[in-house]
């Protein structure tokens, strides 16, 4: 089987052009329901509000429109794709398909030179969520966990978990974030690489398992803890 290497695992967090760097952090914005679900954003809004002109917002805009997160709305700009419950659940349960029995399939093979790196990018949600940053948190969260299934050597399932995790709808993270909850959840990446490192696969699943579940009872419905 071929798997990364380092170097491969540091591109994953390389953006080459603006046009990119901008589209992915509205893709995360609308993950982490910072764009509210049914609001209407104007270019010139949403450049103002992430430091860029309205011409990269636009270009970024019309490429989520093509992933179905939002819809251009004529002369007003782009509305925020809603999602139901029902879809909400399909994704989970296709999520839990796939990912927890790829990741325990890596890790056997995930090379030892590369655990300092998939820590850095643990990290790197850790940090997101220390500053408050939850476009910062899905950001990180997506490379990590595509990161990890990479050494699958499949590249059709990464493309596959990448769609589904940038169609699920994360609304509860700012009410995780408020409470200091958010910060457990985080630090939870690290004891998926303490279980990476220990090779234990099947304890690895099972955290993956757990974790999709969390995500579905929890922040994708908004729902608030009692």
């Amino acid at each position: 089987m071929n798997v990364p290497s380092s170097p491969n695992l540091r591109s994953l967090g390389q953006r080459e052009t603006l046009r990119e760097r901008v589209r992915d952090a509205l893709r995360a914005a609308v993950i982490s329901g910072e764009l509210e679900p049914g609001a209407v954003y104007s270019a010139p809004t949403l450049g103002a509000r992430f430091g860029v002109s309205s011409t990269p917002v636009r270009e970024a805009m019309l490429d989520l429109a093509k992933e179905g997160l939002v819809v251009a709305q004529p002369n007003k700009g782009f509305r925020i794709t809603e999602v139901s419950e029902q879809d909400l659940d399909n994704l989970a349960a296709v999520r839990l398909l796939i990912e927890p029995p790829t990741v325990r399939a890596c890790v056997p093979v995930i090379p030892e030179a590369d655990f300092a790196a998939l820590r850095e990018l643990a990290q790197a949600i850790v940090d997101a969520v220390d500053r408050g940053d939850l476009v910062g948190y899905v950001r990180a969260d997506h490379v990590f966990h595509l990161a990890l299934l990479g050494y699958s050597g499949n590249r059709h399932l990464v493309d596959v978990v990448s769609d589904l995790r940038t169609r699920t709808r994360l609304l509860g993270l700012a009410p995780l974030l408020r409470s200091g909850r958010l910060n457990a959840s985080a630090a939870e990446h690290h004891a998926l690489m303490d279980l990476v490192e220990a090779r234990d696969a099947p304890a690895a699943e099972e955290l993956m398992l757990r974790h999709i579940g969390h995500v579905r009872g929890l922040w994708a419905s908004g729902a608030e803890e009692s």
